[in-house]
């Protein structure tokens, strides 16, 4: 895809039209099964501080948000990027896309300063697309606050994925993971 611009927008910089651009691409994803994207509670998940935007001439076309938060790991206490609505274009899917807004979104919690790993939970079909941009896997259970608003405790063995992005991965603890709220 030629003419193609990556840029991360803080989320209270987001203009009027930037939020109507994203809801397109969203909802074009998403409308059916899941109604209208909210920017301040997507899909009832946790909202962004950072979006990480792809834009082709006319449209937006790829999109990952992170947001910092401490969370709790076993005994210990992470600041890590919550990494949630990443989405491309169908227009757009198959140009290496996915990669390039991933290594962006990486260079902006590094940027952001103060981050010890970047966080994501995933489908287990998207697996193997996250640890091609250097996200690992690791194995604990998961509490978090559910779209519900009700707590949820997960076992071990969903897909939850790590980047080291000022730790070095091997600091990562065993332990519960608790999110301190919504996932992403």
């Amino acid at each position: 895809m030629t003419d193609l611009s990556i840029a991360v927008v803080a989320h209270g910089e987001l203009t009027a039209e930037n939020v109507n651009e994203l809801r397109r691409l969203f909802d074009q994803e998403y409308l059916h099964d899941c109604g209208s994207w909210n920017p301040y509670q997507p899909y009832g998940y946790a909202p962004h501080d950072f979006h990480v935007i792809a834009r082709s001439v006319d449209s937006v076309v790829g999109h990952v948000g992170w947001a910092r938060r401490t969370i709790g790991v076993g005994n210990a206490e992470w600041v890590i990027a919550g990494v949630g609505g990443v989405l491309i274009s169908e227009c757009a899917r198959g140009e290496q896309l996915g990669k390039r807004l991933m290594t962006s979104a990486a260079q902006s919690m590094l940027e952001a300063g103060g981050i010890d790993f970047g966080y994501l939970g995933c489908r287990e079909e998207v697996v193997p697309f996250y640890r091609s941009c250097g996200w690992s896997r690791v194995m604990a259970a998961e509490r978090s606050i559910g779209r519900d608003g009700l707590a949820v405790d997960d076992p071990p063995g969903q897909p939850l994925l790590v980047l080291p992005i000022v730790s070095e991965l091997s600091a990562w603890p065993a332990g519960t993971i608790d999110l301190r709220g919504r996932a992403w």
